[in-house]
């Protein structure tokens, strides 16, 4: 033995996409009015973003890693120390000069909740982050991608369908909003698509779940469509099945991140030879577990945070 370290392990799941530093505010009746000022019990300091995918994924048993940015700011220190204590490998993360973490405040109203959030611009000229995504992507060739649609993504997905990569394709309301044409040219392509019920209506403009569904699943061979506490509907081929197995019964506190944690542990468990409901089972088991708590990533206070404001 020449007492070197052993190979990192492949990574099987990488999870592309921006993180962000979440300011959590738990349940108010409503949102304050212009010059009001609203108390509430329950407040935390998170971390969010494409971290939670990859977290959910590595608890699930996988060898998950972060394709992002991190700066020096307050945010990206909290995902650095959030990726180490998850076991989340930070090797295809690109450190940068300056804030480059989001920011989310996001406030528990109503059975839902809102966000306010901030992307810190970057300098002029600094290199695309998809275009460094694509040179990740060759290099690393992970079994499955998590991302998310957005402009230039297309043709990273393709890459990944060459390279043998398996992409799981997440969406939100902003992104079917502002390119829809490029959320379903994504799903096209995609190997399970992982929309929300609404988010689903209004991408496909139908009147009814089963005429969207009918919809999407001519896009996509595997959906796994979130209805929150009613668990999901797992369409295979065209095969339609309601999965409410591995919900929990749990307190809700914050919904935040519950649709990457359901993501997260949906891919972990495909890695790990789980067929298609069964890894439906595990994403409702993940997203139960993420709404139990404040924040995507749960309270960070404890971790030394409060030393740090």
């Amino acid at each position: 033995m020449n007492g070197s370290l052993p190979p990192p392990a492949k990574l099987e799941v990488l999870s592309f996409g921006s993180v962000f530093l979440e300011v959590v505010f738990g349940q108010m009746e409503r949102l304050p009015l212009p010059g009001e000022e609203i108390y509430v019990d329950t407040f935390a300091f998170s971390c969010g973003g494409a971290i939670n995918a990859a977290v959910a994924a590595s608890r699930a048993g996988a060898v998950a890693g972060l394709a992002t940015r991190l700066g020096d700011d307050l945010g990206s220190q909290l995902v650095e120390e959030h990726a180490a204590r998850e076991r989340v490998d930070l090797s295809a993360t690109q450190r940068v000069s300056g804030p480059i973490a989001g920011i989310t405040v996001a406030l528990n109203f109503d059975g839902d909740r809102a966000f306010i959030s901030h992307m810190p611009p970057r300098p002029p000229g600094e290199t695309q982050e998809i275009e460094r995504w694509s040179e990740v992507l060759h290099e690393v060739r992970p079994a499955w991608c998590y991302v998310h649609p957005r402009p230039g993504m297309v043709d990273l997905v393709r890459q990944a369908r060459s390279v043998g990569t398996r992409i799981a394709l997440d969406t939100n309301f902003g992104e079917i909003d502002a390119f829809p044409a490029t959320v379903i040219e994504c799903a096209r392509l995609a190997d399970v698509f992982l929309p929300t019920e609404q988010e689903l209506l209004r991408l496909t403009g139908s009147a009814s779940v089963g005429e969207a569904v009918a919809v999407a699943a001519s896009w996509c061979p595997r959906l796994a469509i979130k209805r929150g506490p009613a668990g999901a509907l797992a369409v295979e081929r065209g095969r339609v099945t309601e999965v409410s197995e591995g919900l929990l019964d749990v307190t809700v506190m914050d919904r935040t991140g519950a649709g990457d944690a359901f993501a997260g542990a949906l891919i972990g468990a495909l890695v790990r030879g789980a067929g298609f409901l069964e890894a439906v089972v595990a994403g409702n088991r993940a997203g139960s577990e993420a709404v139990a708590t404040l924040g995507a990533g749960g309270d960070m206070r404890a971790h030394g945070l409060e030393h740090r404001l």
